[in-house]
């Protein structure tokens, strides 16, 4: 696989990684009290400082994917986050007939993606990334092939010890 191709692909993955968390975590904090509601109904406690840490991780935490920021920090915390928040918010064993069953396919799902990040973690950004721009592996430009046949023009030899050569007079 061509560099171009794997750091395309990595770029594809982390937006769609982010595209599974970034607009829940808009929604909720345009409605963070809404979702504190939610949080407490569910028996969490500290519903308000968790509703807001939750925001916090959940937009802030994509855009840091995607732009390939700090990838371990960045994938172990977003794999605890989903993980954590999968089973305590998809607590299938509660429910019986079709409702266990979403809510149990609610929490595979959820733990899958935060498969996804822990990957993201171990393997990194790829090239086209914030990390790939700092340490100058962005993709860089291949030679062309007129370019890369010209022959190499040498330096001269210098000579070093000895006396130099004395010069005749004219």
């Amino acid at each position: 696989m061509t560099d171009r191709a794997r750091n395309g692909a990595f770029l594809t993955a982390r937006l769609l990684m982010a595209a599974a968390l970034l607009p829940t975590g808009i929604a909720r904090a345009l409605n963070v009290s809404g979702f504190a509601v939610t949080l407490a109904s569910a028996g969490l406690p500290a519903p308000n400082a968790l509703a807001t840490a939750t925001v916090i991780i959940q937009v802030f935490g994509p855009l840091a994917l995607i732009l390939g920021v700090m990838p371990r920090v960045t994938g172990l915390a977003m794999a605890t986050f989903v993980a954590a928040f999968a089973v305590l918010l998809h607590p299938f064993w509660l429910f019986s007939g079709a409702a266990a069953v979403t809510e149990r396919t609610f929490l595979l799902s959820d733990l899958g993606l935060a498969g996804a990040f822990l990957i993201y973690a171990m393997a990194g950004p790829g090239g086209w990334s914030w990390q790939g721009w700092r340490s100058g592996n962005a993709a860089p430009a291949k030679p062309r092939a007129s370019a890369a046949k010209a022959p190499a023009k040498k330096a001269p030899v210098k000579r070093s010890g000895g006396r130099a050569p004395m010069r005749e007079a004219a």
